[in-house]
């Protein structure tokens, strides 16, 4: 190989090896809380569903129990317990909001992996038995 083709190699090399080094940068911060009754901006619905800067986000790759309607008693606790848990994640520091296929969902909700440091908070929040990852349609939270 030539001198100075190899020296563009070398340095191209060391130029990737470093930028695989750097850091993540979350470029999305914000405080949340409960959304209540008014205009919903930046608040968390239940354990999968929050609303940032306006925008009503589905976490894609995960499927926390319903809170609004649930279908026993086991799944009410444990999606207050995922909805506080999810606004624990969301305030603890910078995110990123990644789109990993489909947009949006049948229901005009934003479907985003939400990461910090990139790492899956939904995953977290699966490791946690907060929430199932999604296998394209809901489970069971009253399944003995």
């Amino acid at each position: 190989m030539h001198r100075t083709a190899m020296r563009r190699l070398l340095l191209l090399s060391a130029l990737l090896l470093v930028s695989a080094q750097q850091p993540v940068i979350d470029p999305e911060r914000a405080t949340f809380g409960p959304c209540g009754e008014g205009k919903r901006i930046t608040c968390v619905v239940d354990g999968d569903t929050f609303w940032y800067r306006g925008t009503k986000i589905r976490i894609a790759d995960i499927n926390a129990p319903e809170v609004s309607h649930p279908s026993c008693d086991s799944e009410a606790q444990r999606g207050a317990a995922a909805t506080r848990r999810l606004t624990e994640l969301l305030n603890a520091g910078a995110f990123s909001l990644e789109i990993d296929g489909r947009e949006t969902d049948r229901y005009g909700r934003a479907l985003r992996v939400v990461t910090r440091n990139g790492r899956s908070l939904g995953t977290m929040l699966a490791r946690e038995g907060l929430a199932e990852h999604w296998k394209g349609r809901r489970g069971d939270w009253c399944a003995a």
